[in-house]
């Protein structure tokens, strides 16, 4: 039984990114429609956790009608159930869930580097999945365990029109053999293969998708992050670009090749948009990304996962909807507060952890380079206080000169604010609708001294009714922002 609609806890604006509620982080999101409601899978981290992927798969649901109301469906498949795993050592990295000619539902996986897929079935979309086997070749050799095999990791899957069954999968950097039982796999780029109606054997042999390095890919080339769909009857390839921080698609008239590159879907930095040409530039911190595409109507959505806590293993879903670019694709879109829910009204309390932009006063960096925590020391980020449902999001170390930013609001009626922060430092917070701060809609005077939030308000000028909100530190110090509150 599917457990009731849980709030998401963004301060009274469900469907702002990130999407899902403040202690949740299930990063590596396939969106799909069963019936009338759209099923989010992905891997799931846990805050505070030394490596990604450490938590069983859940799985979250909302209607078709209204991508604000997300339902928590609970468990779906314990890493323990697999018969490879029983001790639950082995890390369920991301997944990928596709409806079978039989009607039942099919969840594709890969433990951690392991390098073979696994595969659980369940009579509904949200129920509890039973361990089925492994994605294998007639003879029994599982696919990944064949010389020249690609490397097994991420599957996609798609099953086409015709009933015919496609598994994508692939990797970039070289997997050591011991990974893979001593033999040595392909890491050069993403494979595809048919598998029977059966969901578990090879019918037709991999195929190269595509390679790393084709320079028809120009710079984009695959990563990680396989992804598929078919939409307007052509097939669209989904995946991470060696950049890390960006989500690329390819596109073909089949599913086993011809794919030519599309563009960028999202960069969590909002690299390549204007303005920002280069990860330098960038306006978030940056580390890797994994999702996919979502088709309701007319619309459509790209959904990706940020980056918390100056690491690479804390996660969280995120939704942009994607805008066309005339050529039969789309344009880039832009990481913003208000997600899958459009403009968000400018008056009430906004939780600062919805901020889509943050930078210091020497810009960003990579959560995912080394030693990021030393790296990032003087930089604000994401984090929380409090451990499970308890647990409370906001921003923090925000020293002189850091920005946070939030898009989009509608400011024509916004004549105050109020900060809630709390840290050790005396100063102003300049609120601006322009990120180089040209013009300052107002400046509360802060004077934090210790572990108790406070409140902080001054008055705002109005600004337009699609604005960004541009908060930043000048002062001693470093500070914390809990939420802001906007007023009429």
């Amino acid at each position: 039984m599917s457990r009731p609609d849980v709030a998401s806890g963004q301060g009274g604006h469900p469907g702002a990114n990130p999407f899902l509620p403040e202690w949740e982080y299930v990063p590596d999101g396939e969106p799909h429609v069963f019936g009338d409601r759209v099923y989010l899978y992905g891997s799931h981290d846990r805050f505070g956790a030394p490596i990604f992927c450490v938590g069983d798969y859940v799985c979250w649901s909302a209607p078709v009608d209204d991508l604000a109301a997300w339902r928590e469906e609970g468990v779906i498949y314990r890493r323990g159930q697999d018969s490879a795993n029983r001790l639950g050592l082995r890390l369920l990295f991301a997944p990928d869930v596709a409806r079978g000619a039989d009607g039942r539902y099919y969840l594709f996986y890969a433990f951690d580097f392991m390098g073979t897929i696994g595969v659980a079935v369940c009579d509904s979309p949200a129920g509890r999945y039973e361990y089925l086997g492994r994605v294998h070749y007639p003879d029994g050799t599982p696919y990944g365990r064949r010389a020249g095999d690609g490397f097994a990791f991420d599957p996609a899957v798609l099953v086409d029109d015709d009933g015919r069954v496609w598994l994508y999968s692939g990797f970039r950097t070289p997997v050591p053999a011991l990974a893979t039982g001593g033999v040595r796999t392909a890491s050069d780029g993403a494979y595809v293969l048919e598998l029977a109606p059966d969901m578990l054997t090879v019918r037709e042999g991999q195929r190269l998708l595509m390679a790393t390095d084709d320079p028809a890919f120009l710079g984009h080339g695959f990563f990680e992050a396989s992804s598929i769909r078919k939409l307007d009857g052509r097939y669209v390839f989904v995946y991470s670009s060696v950049a890390n921080h960006e989500l690329c698609y390819a596109t073909s008239s089949r599913p086993d090749g011809g794919f030519a590159y599309g563009g960028v879907l999202v960069s969590i930095g909002d690299v390549g948009l204007p303005g920002h040409p280069d990860e330098a530039h960038g306006t978030n911190y940056l580390g890797n990304t994994h999702g996919s595409l979502l088709r309701l109507g007319q619309r459509t959505y790209v959904f990706y996962h940020r980056q918390t806590n100056r690491s690479s293993y804390a996660r969280q879903a995120c939704a942009e909807r994607l805008v066309a670019d005339g050529r039969g694709g789309w344009l880039q879109a832009e990481v913003t507060t208000s997600g899958l829910t459009g403009t968000l009204p400018g008056v009430g309390t906004y939780q600062a952890r919805l901020a889509c932009n943050l930078w210091s006063a020497d810009g960003v960096g990579r959560v995912d380079g080394p030693h990021p925590r030393r790296a990032l020391a003087a930089h604000p980020f994401l984090t929380q206080e409090g451990r499970g449902r308890g647990a409370r999001q906001y921003v923090g170390n925000l020293r002189d000169g850091a920005v946070c930013g939030f898009k989009y609001l509608d400011l024509s009626q916004t004549r105050g604010i109020r900060l809630v922060a709390r840290g050790r430092g005396a100063g102003v917070v300049e609120v601006s609708d322009d990120a180089g701060f040209s013009r300052l809609l107002g400046t509360v005077d802060v004077c934090a001294a210790g572990r108790a939030w406070a409140d902080f308000a001054a008055a705002l000028e109005p600004a337009g009714p699609r604005s960004a909100l541009y908060l930043r530190h000048r002062g001693g110090g470093r500070l914390d922002l809990l939420e802001f509150e906007l007023l009429a």
